[in-house]
């Protein structure tokens, strides 16, 4: 069954991608879509009946030299489970919701295949997304890694035709190199350190690479600490971490439903569910987790910033995500990693939606982007006003304080805060400061977009929500997805089709109900979320060692009584420490988060809420009732505001510190190097000096057989001569 999953989209992506000439390109993108809605079935048949308990299905011999051995193999565990759910699920809709949003567009004519190739490159994504999340070592985890780079390229390039969507798709792939090559180290490192890439050999030498030094560029650094920076700085570059994070908001040039697919719940969540996978790793190394909260939390706060102020709708929720990544970074960096999957769990659901819900905004206002030529649209587009305000309510968080009864993002978000408030004061205050900036950008896109009176015909003139049309550069701010029409005179806003809004319908199910449903299996009763993920109780690594001697050949359960007095279900411990490693995920016997964030004040349980509602009170101050607020607060906090406009001016500094240098240094090799060296001596050395003794050459071949046996006497002569002097001393 795996096995289908796994290579259904390939299968849809190749017939589609090459075949689309012989069964035509709607009955390949009914293909692609049935393919992956088949596998989105199968995922939640493994989902809600897998037992916890890791399997290994070896597919193929792979790759092979000296002590390398690596196999293609899915391992199926709950981490497994719940990524081919997310992958899947949302693929099939977003599949579906593609069917409508690119029936027609005005960026290609008819007779290209444009469609055909969008849902290629759409199937082969979801291949490569499943390659890595199924994989059973880390060169096989690379290896999708490096496929869901590609098919990003391609997806966020779709409109190649633009500068602009090449531009990103560049942008995109060079970022996301540079975090590839730490992760390229840290796999090396591993391989170096245990003399393998299998994840259980990983998993059991962890806590020998935790008493292990090893020599770094200018020191020595403890092995497993090293290991975990250099693997989390790969996730930072897929995630878009703080730092690595500039590509993720350009990357809205693609079509939006590659929005919802890649930079929403699937590929962006790479990285998280690469530090969840490295749990055994990860609880061996104290500073890397240190690392992963403060760039989570610094992130999660950056974003928040920054969405503040965006007036593309598509921005604001880019932004969105960046945030959110940073809260599931925090929840893996200080060690309850079911609580980050939990989010990433839900998110999936809200943001997809959000995701979907501006491409059916942007569809029924003829591919306007702009919050500000928005407004008045709820009784317009009320389905997707419905849809969106479902998301909203989700990643907001919206819920009864105190109890388990809320949306989806009410439950994981609140999770993640309780955990940051244990494991770093850090992390906590700058979260629940994100949080009530999500309320507020949150709200503040569903007042412009769906309340007050349509700016349509403003196009930007006097309906500037900041009283500033353009950015700091002075380009129009005005956007329009690349998708159509240039949306510059007025349309009447209409409804989107069927086949858009069923998508949208199902992912508020999700948004709804995913929390309260799969609540206590992520973060709740402690006994079943250890069954639920397959975790080993814990012991010390000498204890652990011990057991292994003492037996070799069989497996001890025992049961253990929490200090709660509830029973905590012990998972069997096998030799050579199989107990390390036979679950998704591992949690250290001094790692108590989870028992103490249960615990935690009733202040900082309510905390999120207390946000929540701040954020929306104050979006309904300014964009309700006084709409003329956010100019004169723009006009008065000026260089503040530009500020956030530009990003925190990440891509001025780049473009300075990389992008000019790199230019220039082009630039002298091209005119010093290839100008001045290469054209200017030594190809004028081959102008001058290759002719003349090429014109001898010519000479020489005379055409005279007299001439020739003339110059063979010479040679013996000369060949005779030299052996007479110098042949006998030698």
């Amino acid at each position: 069954m795996t096995t289908i999953i796994l290579f259904a989209p390939l299968i849809g992506a190749l017939i589609c991608g090459f075949g689309w000439r012989f069964i035509g390109e709607r009955t390949g993108q009914v293909l692609t879509t049935g393919l992956v809605m088949l596998g989105a079935l199968l995922s939640w048949y493994v989902f809600l009946t897998h037992d916890g308990v890791v399997q290994h299905i070896p597919l193929l011999r792979w790759i092979e030299s000296g002590s390398l051995a690596t196999e293609w193999a899915i391992r199926v565990d709950r981490l497994t489970a719940i990524m081919l759910v997310v992958v899947n699920s949302v693929s099939a809709l977003v599949h579906l919701y593609s069917f409508g949003y690119m029936a027609h567009d005005e960026n290609w004519s008819e007779d290209e295949p444009y469609r055909a190739r969008f849902f290629a490159y759409l199937s082969f994504f979801t291949f490569a997304m499943l390659m890595l999340v199924t994989s059973d070592n880390l060169v096989q985890m690379f290896f999708g890694w490096e496929g869901v780079g590609v098919a990003s390229y391609l997806l966020i390039g779709f409109y190649y035709k633009k500068p602009s969507a090449n531009a990103a798709a560049i942008k995109a792939f060079v970022v996301n190199r540079v975090g590839d090559f730490g992760f390229a180290l840290g796999i090396f490192g591993l391989f170096f350190l245990t003399d393998s890439v299998n994840f259980d050999t990983v998993f059991a030498a962890a806590p020998e690479l935790a008493q292990t030094n090893l020599s770094f560029l200018w020191g020595e650094w403890n092995a497993a600490n090293l290991i975990g920076v250099l693997l989390f700085i790969g996730a930072m570059g897929k995630s878009a971490q703080l730092f690595l994070h500039t590509w993720l908001p350009d990357a809205m040039e693609g079509p939006t439903p590659v929005s919802a697919l890649i930079h929403a719940a699937t590929m962006v969540t790479a990285g998280v569910f690469l530090v969840c996978r490295m749990s055994p790793l990860y609880e061996f190394a104290p500073d890397a987790k240190t690392m992963i909260v403060v760039v989570g939390a610094t992130t999660a706060f950056f974003a928040a910033t920054v969405g503040l102020v965006q007036n593309d709708i598509k921005r604001v929720i880019a932004y969105s995500t960046c945030s959110q990544l940073g809260y599931m970074f925090v929840a893996a960096g200080v060690g309850v990693y079911s609580v980050a999957m939990f989010h990433l769990f839900t998110h999936a659901f809200f943001k997809a939606m959000l995701f979907l819900g501006a491409g059916s905004v942007i569809h029924a206002t003829h591919h306007e982007q702009d919050m500000r030529n928005y407004g008045g649209l709820r009784k317009k587009i009320p389905l997707t006003f419905a849809a969106m305000m479902i998301g909203t309510l989700a990643i907001t968080g919206v819920g009864i304080p105190l109890t388990h009864i809320g949306f989806a993002g009410f439950l994981s978000k609140d999770a993640v805060i309780e955990s940051a408030f244990v494991g770093s004061g850090y992390a906590y205050v700058l979260l629940v400061v994100a949080a009530a900036m999500t309320s507020f950008y949150s709200w503040r896109l569903m007042f412009m977009t769906f309340y007050g009176e349509n700016r349509a015909h403003g196009a930007g003139h006097g309906h500037d929500a900041h009283g500033h049309g353009h950015d700091a550069h002075g380009h129009d701010a005005h956007g329009h997805d690349d998708h159509g029409h240039e949306g510059h005179g007025h349309h009447e806003p209409h409804e989107s089709p069927a086949v858009m809004l069923i998508p949208l319908g199902v992912l508020a199910l999700g948004a709804v109900f995913s929390g309260m449903v799969w609540y206590n299996s992520f973060f709740g009763d402690e006994a079943k979320m250890r069954s639920w993920f397959g975790m080993a109780a814990g012991v010390e690594h000498a204890e652990a060692a011990a057991a292994t001697e003492a037996t070799a050949t069989e497996a001890t359960t025992t049961e253990a009584t929490t200090t709660e007095g509830a029973a905590t279900e012990a998972v069997a411990t096998e030799a050579h420490g199989e107990g390390w490693t036979q679950g998704a995920i591992f949690m250290g016997p001094e790692n108590e988060v989870i028992h103490h964030a249960h615990e935690a004040p009733t202040l900082v349980k309510i905390s999120p809420f207390i946000a929540m509602v701040l954020g929306f009170l104050l979006a309904f101050q300014m964009y309700i009732r006084r709409p003329d607020l956010p100019a004169k607060l723009a006009a008065n906090q000026r260089p503040l505001y530009l500020f956030l406009l530009n990003k925190w001016y990440f891509d001025e500094i780049y473009n300075f510190l990389f992008v000019r240098s790199a230019k220039a240094l082009g630039a002298f090799l091209w005119k010093r190097g290839d100008g001045d060296i290469i054209d200017g001596s030594i190809n004028g050395v081959a102008l001058g000096v290759v002719p003349f003794f090429t014109r001898l050459a010519a000479r020489a071949q005379s055409g005279y057989l007299f001439h020739y046996a003339f110059a063979m006497v010479l040679g013996i002569a000369a060949l005779i001569t030299w052996m007479t002097l110098w042949g006998g001393a030698n």
